[in-house]
């Protein structure tokens, strides 16, 4: 009788109890999860928008869309536009905290602006004025997918979110941050790049006149000394980066950094050779943009060779730790 009874028990416990508690257990994971995506929904972003000078409130996740709709081609590999929707999501947090209610003071009201100042964004509409409705319904499921599926995840370092720098192409290296900032952050350590083949900014050349040369330079600095007829001996680099950038250059009597020429000259990148041919003057570059953070195409090429998001962020930001945003 007794043997029965345990069998009955036993019989209960199975068919019973062990699925409630798995239904349970599921239910709660369910609503935890619930919980945790709604907090992410609950925040908004007060981005200025340079057209019409306002400012507009957007849900993060519909900001970060816009975001990598905009900052990186649709046409890349799925885990490279991952990776850039954990940048973009970390920046305009990292910014909405930095800069608390009274928003960025290049732009008061608002932790973020619509162009490359902080970051290019473009609402769904734009984005379809822009670039088309064809274009639209080819690349905007993956754009979703790509932003969804790292939904509320964000980089940070020793517990707080990075300033997640990044740019089209770094030439083969990145930058140590202090190179070109002036300011060093131990997440962003120049590392190779070397992925970046597909990047038609990898190389570049600029022709222009000797004369057109030196009156670039002069109209910044008009004591430089520079002059047509000695510009083959006024030119020398004194020194580069670690991530191949021109960081000390001598123009005439002036020592200028790399980052200033490129300014000056409107170039693609500050890692250039200046060679001088008679009354021409060519400029080779490589890379496209300031070369700190994360190479785009970089990320891409990775991504080409099966690498995943998480990998591609923590080849690129040196010591971060991927996690959910808390708020």
């Amino acid at each position: 009788m007794k043997n029965i009874f345990y069998l009955v028990v036993g019989i209960f416990v199975v068919l019973i109890i062990i699925p409630m508690i798995l239904i349970y257990s599921c239910d709660m994971n369910v609503s935890k999860k619930s919980v945790e995506d709604k907090k992410t929904e609950e925040i908004k972003i007060r981005v200025y928008l340079h057209e019409t000078k306002r400012i507009k409130e957007v849900e993060l996740e519909e900001y970060v869309k816009g975001v990598v709709a905009s900052e990186m081609p649709a046409t890349f590999e799925l885990e490279a536009l991952k990776a850039q929707a954990m940048a973009a999501r970390t920046k305009a947090l990292y910014q909405k905290i930095k800069y608390g209610p009274k928003g960025n003071p290049a732009h008061p009201g608002a932790e973020v602006c619509d162009d490359v100042h902080c970051q290019v964004y473009r609402s769904r509409e734009k984005l379809k004025e822009i670039k088309g409705e064809k274009w639209f319904k080819k690349y905007w499921p993956k754009i979703e997918e790509a932003v969804e599926s790292t939904r509320g995840l964000v980089i940070t370092y020793n517990g707080k979110l990075i300033d997640p720098l990044y740019h089209s192409t770094s030439g083969g290296r990145t930058e140590n941050s202090e190179d070109v900032f002036e300011t060093m952050a131990p997440y962003l350590r120049s590392v190779d790049s070397p992925y970046e083949q597909s990047s038609k900014h990898l190389e570049s050349t600029v022709v222009i006149s000797t004369k057109e040369f030196v009156s670039k330079i002069n109209s910044v600095y008009k004591d430089s000394g520079l002059k047509s007829s000695n510009i083959v001996d006024s030119l020398k680099v004194l020194e580069r980066t670690e991530g191949g950038d021109v960081k000390r250059i001598r123009i005439g009597n002036k020592v200028l950094s790399g980052r200033k020429i490129r300014e000056i000259l409107g170039l693609r990148s500050a890692d250039f050779q200046i060679i001088v041919s008679g009354d021409k003057v060519t400029i080779k570059t490589r890379g496209y943009g300031h070369g700190v953070g994360m190479s785009q195409y970089g990320a891409d090429g990775m991504a080409k060779r099966g690498y995943k998001f998480d990998e591609i962020i923590k080849h690129y930001y040196q010591g971060v730790e991927i996690e959910k945003f808390k708020k």
